[in-house]
């Protein structure tokens, strides 16, 4: 019994929670400290705060894997959720791991937009595209993260004949397409964006750069 007991202790997963991007959102979790956890199963379940009834993740059940996704189950983007998940090994199930409770819209980490650079003689347009929910409109497209959020464009302009990492912010706003005037022909220029969430002061990674040569 003891030596179930401890086995029991030594599988329980570490560190469950939950990791979102554009609520795409899934649970991680890492394997107990036993040198044999490596080799446990696990079984993931979720619920909405204040519920009683955990609800079973089928496709995470007795799984060798450290990751579920949990998009679809997560999709009532303003409720809090639970997930929780336990291991099996040798016969011998750990309790359950709990993860701190997430809320959707409160906790995704929005993306930065993408975007395309067009330059003609000594300006550049920049056009900007929200990065998208894996949710879908009825007609099968995907909905865009400007539908959940108040969403601004932050626009950085960086000139390669100075210091590389001297941005400057050029634009702010919810402009799709901006125009950047008066720059000098000949001179290599790159443009970075970010979105940005006044309501939650919250700001993306950069974007990828984009560049040209005017």
């Amino acid at each position: 019994v003891l030596e179930s007991q401890s086995l029991q202790d030594s599988i329980k997963p570490q560190k469950v929670e939950f990791h979102s991007l554009n609520f795409n959102t899934t649970l991680h979790w890492q394997p107990g400290w036993a040198r044999e956890a490596r080799d446990a199963l696990y079984f993931v379940q979720y619920k909405v705060y204040g519920e009683s009834t955990w609800q079973n993740k089928d496709s995470c059940w007795g799984i060798p894997s450290h990751v579920c996704d949990l998009t679809h189950e997560t999709s009532d983007i303003q409720e809090p959720y639970y997930g929780r998940v336990r291991a099996t090994l040798a016969g011998v199930y750990s309790n359950w791991s709990l993860s701190s409770r997430f809320t959707p819209w409160r906790e995704t980490i929005i993306g930065p937009p993408m975007v395309t650079v067009v330059h003609s003689n000594t300006s550049i347009t920049v056009k900007l595209q929200a990065p998208h929910s894996p949710y879908k409109r009825k007609r099968g497209s995907k909905i865009a993260m400007t539908n959940y959020y108040d969403l601004l464009y932050q626009v950085f302009i960086i000139n390669n004949l100075l210091d590389e990492q001297h941005r400057v912010l050029v634009y702010e706003g919810k402009d799709k397409a901006i125009k950047i005037q008066d720059l000098r022909p000949g001179v290599s220029y790159c443009i970075v964006a970010k979105t940005y969430v006044p309501m939650l002061d919250r700001s993306s990674a950069y974007s990828s750069r984009q560049c040209t040569v005017l």
